[in-house]
């Protein structure tokens, strides 16, 4: 990988920051392209939100590009624009933590900073029969504080990558590879059947259901209207289709009172129908969207138009950049 092969603070946040909730295979190409683009902190820090964003734009968990975006102001402008190295600089930053700071004063310095991310607390769970939940506060304190101690003092980042890689590549989640294993003699899980019971996990909150109807509304001259996601919410700062969010997935009919209730255009005089007669659905971490896309026939839009060739200026979360790469205008 890239960042292995780098003590440059700046390209191991990057990296950090980019392979955080998204698995190596899809972040490599974000990552290079990020590079190629933004070389340095203050290229990012002198970019656009809105141009951040797009980059970002397929890779989800959006808060992580802005506070990318943030970070790379406050790198400019508070320390010359030299990417700090040390954790106490570091865990100040916005978007970084404990496991993020550790990491890069680790990777870039060699400081004395344990890493605990899901590989390590699965792989120190399962060797010495940990059982409190690891999602949940306590064990954070209880691993990191196991990890100070087994870290080398003499090679922090050698050990650091290697204690990941080797949750990562021998003690997986599924069919970990106990029978090559270099522990299996003095590991807690394999001598007493607890591999598939460890790590010990809460049972995690059912998903909440959110419907969203988007209006796609089409003129003759090639107009629409898109608007920002200003609230606090996914997708922030992103940009969408107007947006009639409803408790439940809605027929034409029932839209077409909403469109009433909500004082958008009279849809009496406008045809409308579902974009491939049904509704999609995207999941997120703590929150299932149910979408569906209504196509609108305008005669002419007056206000906040935007031409569909302008489109790919603008960042869009994943469920309407879909949309657009498969729709025929």
């Amino acid at each position: 990988m890239p960042w292995r092969n780098t003590n440059d603070p700046y390209k191991i946040w990057l990296s950090e920051i980019i392979l955080q909730q998204t698995k190596i295979v899809q972040g490599l190409p974000y990552y290079n392209r990020f590079i190629k683009k933004y070389p340095n902190v203050q290229t990012l820090a002198f970019a656009s939100e809105k141009e951040v964003l797009k980059l970002w734009e397929g890779l989800g968990y959006y808060s992580r590009a802005r506070n990318l975006h943030k970070t790379a102001k406050i790198v400019v402008g508070n320390f010359e624009g030299i990417f700090p190295s040390k954790y106490e600089d570091l865990i100040k930053l916005p978007g970084i933590g404990d496991y993020t700071a550790s990491a890069i004063s680790s990777f870039s310095i060699n400081e004395i900073n344990p890493v605990v991310d899901g590989n390590v607390y699965r792989f120190l769970s399962r060797l010495i029969g940990i059982k409190i939940p690891i999602n949940t506060s306590k064990s954070f304190k209880e691993f990191r504080n196991i990890a100070q101690i087994l870290i080398s003092k003499k090679n922090p980042s050698d050990f650091n990558q290697a204690i990941m890689e080797f949750g990562s590549l021998v003690c997986k989640p599924k069919n970990p590879i106990c029978k090559k294993c270099i522990y299996q003699k003095t590991c807690y899980a394999y001598l007493n059947q607890k591999i598939s019971a460890l790590p010990v996990k809460i049972g995690k909150k059912k998903n909440k259901e959110r419907f969203f109807n988007f209006l796609i509304m089409k003129s003759p001259n090639g107009d629409t209207v898109i608007e920002k996601r200003i609230n606090k919410d996914i997708w922030q700062n992103l940009y969408q289709f107007p947006l009639i969010e409803s408790e439940k997935s809605l027929d034409k009919k029932n839209l077409s009172i909403k469109l009433k209730e909500n004082k958008f255009f009279n849809s009496k005089k406008n045809e409308f129908y579902l974009y491939q007669n049904k509704s999609f659905i995207h999941k997120l971490s703590h929150q299932n969207i149910n979408y569906s896309f209504w196509i609108f026939d305008v005669k002419n839009i007056k206000n906040n138009q935007t031409n569909i060739r302008n489109l790919k200026m603008f960042p869009f979360p994943k469920p309407i950049s879909n949309f657009l790469l498969n729709y025929n205008w």
